[in-house]
């Protein structure tokens, strides 16, 4: 590896342009980052609200429709470590462009597939094709952008990220109802052909990247320092809960008021995903708040919040639901983007593989966690989808206080002060 302080290839002298906030180069990021997000989510999760269709369609549970959405989320996981390490070869920006068009070329595909068999087999490529953009998203972040912007920039990513699952949700139900749901998948990958396109055209060209091959040892020994670090496996744990209750929630709500006594439609339960607006704005605001305050102060407090959202939700009237909701989304995406920046500050030369790792667990909680939660569903309805989700954030709330009394890091001063990118 070379020195974090100078020019890869370059002289010694010379200092690394970092991407600074308020740039050119910042806001090309911005957009790029944005976009990642947006079509991640989005192709993603475009078949959740979809759950209640398939399993009428195909004649199959809550649990088994659900593997629509935890396939995808499970292959995904699954890839991320591979892809970390490819990354470290080929660089970051050329595998996020070509992940973000083989997974919406695919979506695009899905919607000829007959037959619930290969739909799944789909999914489970999808999936896997989108493993190259959140699994490197977070390396590319801390590799290019100043040390002081990186939270902001990761707040950009999970905001786009959260406008995605949103407009991704909400569009596809709405399309599903007016022209079928194959015809709304089809849809959904064209758009995201085109914001691929975006992406290839915006993304700043790495300045810090500096290929690495890899070795069987030295894929170990940075997994040695890894987990030898204070706070990175606390995180690594806290994705895998959090994201379980996340998407426990929202795979499951769409069942609960299309049913006695709410009784919405489709379209009425898809609106509920307009919700993720507000963790665009909440993972923005807090990926800034949270690099001027220090995340170890403040990611208990979200997961707390996280917590009176589910409480919330096992109220009755439709009011207290929604709120409860609203507040799970909000919280969930700014504890996303605060630990997502953390893992990417901690990880030092190791950050591809810290980053993979946290979202190999993060995923594998969407698909493990998210599928279990259906069998809370069938078996103790809406009380127990409730249980379940405060058994996951109350042991992610102990975590998160334990993580308050870890000593951050230290940041190292270069050489000579890097100079922002002004173009």
């Amino acid at each position: 590896m070379s020195n974090p302080s100078t020019r890869p290839g370059g002289a010694a002298d010379l200092p690394l342009e970092r991407i600074a906030r308020g740039t050119p180069a910042y806001f090309r990021m911005s957009l790029a980052l944005l976009i990642a997000g947006f079509a991640t989510f989005a192709l993603l999760y475009g078949t959740q609200p979809l759950l209640p269709l398939l399993a009428a369609e195909y004649h199959i549970g809550a649990a088994q429709a659900s593997l629509a959405v935890s396939l995808s989320a499970g292959a995904m996981a699954l890839a991320f470590i591979p892809a970390a390490v490819l990354s470290d070869r080929l660089g970051r920006r050329p595998l996020m462009t070509a992940s973000l068009f083989g997974a919406a070329g695919l979506t695009a595909l899905s919607a000829l597939l007959p037959g619930w068999g290969p739909l799944l087999a789909m999914r489970a490529l999808i999936g896997a094709a989108l493993a190259g953009i959140p699994a490197i998203a977070m390396t590319y972040v801390a590799e290019e952008c100043e040390t002081s912007s990186l939270g902001a920039a990761m707040g950009l990513y999970i905001a786009g990220s959260a406008i995605g699952g949103m407009g991704g949700r909400v569009g596809v139900t709405l399309l599903s109802v007016a022209v079928g749901w194959r015809m709304a998948l089809g849809v959904l990958g064209m758009i995201s052909l085109v914001g691929a396109a975006v992406f290839a055209a915006a993304a700043p060209r790495s300045r810090a990247f500096t290929p690495v091959r890899h070795d069987l040892r030295s894929f170990f020994e940075g997994l040695g320092r890894i987990f030898r670090d204070p706070a990175l496996p606390w995180l690594y744990l806290e994705g895998f809960l959090l994201m379980g209750a996340f998407v426990t929630i929202y795979n499951y709500t769409g069942f609960r008021l299309l049913a006695p006594p709410f009784r919405l439609t489709q379209s009425e339960v898809g609106l509920i995903f307009l919700l993720y607006i507000i963790g665009s704005f909440s993972s923005a605001y807090v990926g800034g708040l949270a690099d001027r305050l220090g995340r170890h102060r403040l990611f208990w407090a979200l997961v707390a919040a996280m917590i009176c959202g589910v409480a919330l939700t096992a109220l009755r009237p439709i009011v207290l639901i929604m709120l409860g909701i609203a507040l799970i989304t909000g919280a969930f995406f700014a504890a996303h983007s605060t630990a997502s920046s953390w893992v990417g500050r901690r990880g030092g030369r190791d950050k591809a593989q810290a980053s993979a790792l946290y979202l190999l667990f993060y995923y594998l909680g969407s698909s493990t966690l998210g599928s279990v939660g259906g069998l809370a569903w069938t078996r103790g309805g809406w009380p127990g989808v409730t249980a379940f989700t405060l058994v996951l954030t109350g042991a992610a709330l102990l975590i998160a206080l334990r993580l308050i009394g870890v000593k951050p890091l230290a940041q190292p001063a270069p050489a000579s002060a890097p100079r922002p990118v002004r173009a």
